[in-house]
């Protein structure tokens, strides 16, 4: 927005939303849900639940480190995603250890567990995998409204931005009816 289009009624920054802007009440919050989903999102799991998951992985068949992160992303419902800065040295560390063992091919490196890395994998299989976990589970089921809420924070963040007067107050109208509505659901049963 130019500070032309801004006129005398739109104060604050240019281009954003300051002290006298019809909207800024609805950025604030729409803000303070963005920040308190971001903090949510997301599960962080420990290392050695890395370590028994690229094991129980390795148990099923062969895998590269790209295949591992998939993998776990893919059954945990993308509620946890190793970084490779875990994933590859606990491959390392479980190599150290005769756990796996690694082949080279197309420039990749291929994991298998060796027999002894079978046995621990095999001890453990009564255990319920990692991804499995009931945080992880709840973080998976979870997941999806905290990611609608932040897209919708950022929508009417960007209507905050870039919209006029009447655009700030059809979204605010559109705001209080989701509301009602996210409400009613609670109220059902």
């Amino acid at each position: 927005m130019s500070s032309s289009f801004m006129g005398e009624g739109f104060g604050g920054r240019r281009g954003g939303v300051g002290e006298g802007w019809p909207g800024a009440a609805v950025w604030e919050a729409m803000e303070q849900l963005r920040a308190q989903f971001d903090r949510k999102v997301g599960t962080r799991m420990g290392r050695g639940d890395v370590r028994a998951a690229v094991l129980a992985l390795l148990a099923e068949k062969p895998m590269h480190g790209y295949q591992i992160i998939h993998e776990i992303e893919e059954r945990s419902g993308g509620a946890w995603k190793p970084s490779p800065g875990s994933v590859y040295p606990t491959l390392q560390l479980l190599a150290d250890e005769g756990f796996i063992s690694a082949e080279e091919s197309n420039g990749r490196k291929t994991y298998s567990l060796t027999d002894e890395g079978r046995q621990v994998a095999e001890a453990a299989a009564g255990n319920s995998a990692p991804w499995e976990a009931q945080g992880t589970r709840d973080s998976a089921r979870a997941t999806a409204l905290p990611k609608a809420g932040i897209d919708l924070a950022q929508a009417a963040a960007q209507v905050g931005r870039s919209g006029n007067p009447e655009h700030v107050k059809q979204a605010v109208a559109v705001l209080d009816e989701a509301r009602r509505k996210l409400y009613s659901i609670l109220a059902q049963d």
